[in-house]
This record gives structure tokens, sequence and C-alpha cells, in this order.
């Protein structure tokens, strides 16, 4: 496959110049978002509101860029997102449109709809083949997201507990899955607590959404009720004990396969744009109601036609980057015993991984792995 290009700008500003929204819609315009006709189409925007308490998320001022951009186009944009598959602000639509307000993301503020895609309770969805699938034949994903006619990705690049980082595919993948979607994709391994370690807090239980978590009162441990645990694995990112494994040491690679061919589900046959930031490069996933220091500094904005070589982009960039000082990298590079990767996410989170999602992406025609990277 021919190398995909991959357009880049930093963060830097001049005084009485453009702001960075202005650079932005600069940049995806120099990566050719004009080559689509949006004229009198739906556009669906993609991307993630934050969950409440969490502000790591993208600024609505970016969002605002872009949908003043399509409009211009004579686009008809909304934004949108699918709820999730746990407890917190988001699992509904009336809670995620709450959450989207108070997080900022309002008609008002960023000029078009908040379009929840899947519906009241998370029920609204088409299955879509997958082409060349190994893991998922149908994908479930949101039916908005497939009735719009464009299809751009906004993406907020950081860490993640699992995946090792949230980029382009998991803001595709796993953001456009249905609650059932995100089930299907989740429930690859069960974990297992390690009662030696665990200190009875509760904590990982507070993030289950599935009954999937019982509490010993007289032993003061936590156990897995396999019958109904899902294998999400948001309990995990919620020890701080490091109690919680997964039973399945492939559960994570299949995970990020599965999300492959859940955004190639999404994507195939269809007009598409791909922007991502990383920004506020937080060690977990904007689904924490919580987000810790950034484990690397600010880089810069992509764009891209391509999801695979936009992630590939990201994260190369990422390796090139030294280690925040404060932040839960730099604690685990600091730690006893502690083993270089030479990757800050798996050095940030040794039990997250990464690679396989990149590679089963190429293999099933997401993308490519090689990119020119064109500096704007």
């Amino acid at each position: 496959m021919a190398k995909s290009k991959v357009y880049f700008t930093d963060f830097r500003t001049k005084a009485f110049g453009d702001g960075l929204p202005t650079k932005l819609q600069k940049m995806v315009k120099k990566a050719g978002i004009g080559e689509i006709d949006m004229e009198g189409k739906f556009v669906a925007i993609k991307m993630h509101f934050g969950e409440l308490g969490n502000i790591s998320y993208l600024r609505p001022n970016y969002a605002r860029a872009i949908v003043d951009l399509v409009k211009e186009m004579g686009g008809k944009p909304f934004l949108t997102d699918c709820n999730t598959m746990y407890p917190g602000s988001r699992k509904n639509a009336l809670e995620h449109l709450d959450c989207a307000w108070q997080n900022g993301f309002t008609p008002l503020t960023v000029g078009c709809p908040v379009l929840i895609a899947d519906g009241l309770k998370g029920t609204d969805d088409i299955n879509v083949p997958v082409a060349g699938g190994e893991y998922v034949k149908e994908a479930k994903i949101g039916r908005a997201v497939m009735d719009a006619d464009i299809f751009i990705s906004l993406t907020h690049f950081k860490g993640h507990e699992m995946t090792g980082f949230g980029g382009t595919i998991k803001n595709i993948g796993m953001g456009c899955g249905s609650r059932a979607g995100k089930t299907e994709q989740h429930s690859n391994g069960k974990p297992h607590i390690n009662e030696e370690t665990c200190r009875g807090c509760k904590r990982c239980q507070k993030e289950c959404a599935n009954n999937g978590l019982v509490f010993d009162e007289s032993a003061k441990k936590m156990h897995v009720d396999l019958s109904h645990c899902v294998g999400c694995g948001r309990c995990l990112g919620a020890c701080n004990y490091d109690s919680i494994e997964f039973n399945d040491s492939n559960a994570n690679s299949i995970l990020n396969c599965k999300m492959a061919e859940y955004t190639k589900a999404v994507v195939d046959g269809r007009p598409q744009f791909h922007i991502s930031l990383v920004v506020d490069v937080s060690p977990n996933c904007d689904c924490h109601c919580e987000n810790d220091a950034p484990i690397l500094p600010n880089i810069g904005m992509f764009a891209s036609f391509d999801p695979l070589a936009l992630d590939q982009a990201c994260v190369d960039a990422c390796m090139k980057a030294d280690p925040m000082p404060n932040s839960q990298l730099t604690d685990q590079m600091t730690a006893p015993h502690f083993h270089d990767h030479h990757d800050p996410f798996t050095n940030s989170t040794p039990e997250s991984e990464w690679r396989s999602c990149l590679e089963h992406a190429e293999k099933i025609g997401l993308g490519s792995r090689e990119y020119e990277l064109v500096v704007v």
C-alpha cells in the first residue's frame, strides 16, 4: 500500500497572530478536507465529550473550528458519541447530553446539534458488515453514525489503561459501538483478584456496570463473579494496588483487533477525514471521572484521510518526546525494578498493549502504517 499523507502543525502561536482554532482550520484545509463534497450532506463529527470530573478532553473550541469549516463547505454537521457500558455520566442519552453540556458542548458553543448516536438507552444501533473481519462479522454501530453521509473523527490522543493509547482507531471503533457493541469488543478475557494485595477499598466495584464484582464482607476482599463479568477492564484501571490481572493474557490484543474491525465497519466506503490532537496526554482514558497529570508534553495537531497512518504518526511523535516530570510515567520509571520498554505508554501502564491494534488494522486493509509527514 502506498504511503499516506499525514499533516502536522504544533501548538505554537505568535503574539497577535492566529489562535489555535484558526491554526487547526488552516491545517485541515491544507490536508485536503475541501476535497470532500459536503454540500447539503449530513456530517457526523465523532468526538469524546469527557466524563464529568475529567478536564483533559478536547476543548469545545476545537470542535467549533471544525463545525464552522464544515458549514462553510455547505455541510450539515453534528457532534456525536455513543453511550458507555459502565456507570458514569454518559450511560444513557439524557445523562450523556447533560454531561456534554456541562463540559461545554452545547449547540450555542459548538454551533451545531449534539446527538447521541445509539439513542436513549444505547439500543439504537445497526449491524454493519466488517469486510475481512476475523473477530467481528457484523459490528453494532450507533445508528446516527451510519445515517450520516460523511464521517469525521476529532480525537484527543492520550494514554489508556488497556490499549496503551487512545487514538483515532479507538475513538472510532470503541466510540461508535453501541452499548452492545462495546460489550462485544470488551468480552475477551476475565480478570482475577490477588487476595494478598487487595486492600478491600471497593474502588474497583464502583467502576463495574455488570455486577461482576462481589465484596466478601467477612474477609474484606473483592472477588470476580465470572457469570456477570464482561471483561471490560474498568476494574483493572481503577485498582491502585495492582491487585487485578486478566486470566487471558491475549485479552488486550483481541480487544485491539476488534476495535480495528469496528473502525473498518464505520469508515468503509464513505467519505471520511480524521483529526488527532496530541495534547494533555493523560495516562488514562477520558472516560475516567478524573484525569492525572500529562505523561508527555503537548506535541501538536495531526490530520489525514487515513486513520491508521494518523495513529502511527501520533505514536511515533510520542516515542520521541521526553516524559513529563511528576507524572504516572516518571513515577513508574523511578520505581524499584523498573524495566524500560523504550515506550512511554507501556512504561506508564505495563499491563497495556497497543501494537496489535495497528498491526491488525493494516492486515485488514484499514489503512497504511507507512506515511509521509507534511509539516504545515
